[in-house]
């Protein structure tokens, strides 16, 4: 299981003119093959009469599925500039499909690679991306004297605070990457004196957008 990755949460739509020609990239999430044919369908039919629909895309956790399609172009033009485009970036679980309308003049063979590349790019630049963290939820109980110097770790640290309870004691939830828990719950025992009592809870993909702690189906709204 990988412990980080870059993905889509929105996906975006950019586009280019080269020489009057018109590319545009139409960027999304998905999941597994079916989802990525069945998105590169949906872009077929919204632009059916288009000059060309290429397509790249990058799937599962050890990108096991990378396709790509020249779609009529000079073979090697556009599917594989555009796949590399997404490993250049290091996205997983992603397929961009670029949408040519042909304006009379031809590009020549680098001339279409820079022009399916620069397009997937700026696909991507209007999308949203997000690294997905694999965490532990850490619930720590302590006295109101410990909470000082939990809070200043917790920042110091960059962790995310899910909630807090106040009363005769003090509980925080938080969020730790699995990577960095044993050390985490190391740093916070040394930083009560053994005082704080840590609970591990679950263990689940989140993503940080701003402020907001995203998880669950928060993280894939455009399948909601």
């Amino acid at each position: 299981m990988l412990e980080r990755f870059k993905t889509i949460y929105r996906g975006g739509s950019g586009e280019i003119v080269e020489k009057k020609s018109r590319f545009i990239a139409t960027v999304r999430l998905t999941e597994t093959e079916e989802e990525a044919l069945a998105f590169i369908e949906s872009v077929r039919k919204k632009y059916w009469n288009a000059t060309h629909n290429c397509y790249a895309y990058v799937i599962g956790e050890r990108k096991e599925l990378m396709r790509a399609s020249d779609d009529g172009e000079p073979q090697g033009t556009a599917g594989h500039p555009m796949l590399d485009v997404l490993l250049g970036e290091d996205l997983y679980n992603v397929t961009v499909v670029v949408t040519r309308y042909f304006g009379g003049t031809l590009l020549g063979t680098g001339g279409l690679v820079r022009a399916y590349s620069r397009a997937v790019q700026e696909g991507i630049a209007q999308s949203q991306v997000i690294e997905r963290q694999y965490g532990t939820v850490l619930e720590i109980q302590t006295d109101y004297n410990g909470i000082g110097k939990i809070l200043y770790l917790i920042g110091q640290k960059g962790l995310a605070t899910l909630d807090s309870e106040y009363t005769d004691q003090v509980k925080v939830r938080i969020l730790v990457p699995v990577s960095a828990l044993e050390q985490t719950e190391k740093e916070l025992v040394e930083a009560t004196n053994g005082r704080a009592r840590l609970v591990r809870g679950e263990s689940f993909y989140y993503a940080k957008l701003g402020d907001k702690i995203l998880m669950g189906e928060e993280l894939t709204p455009e399948k909601g």
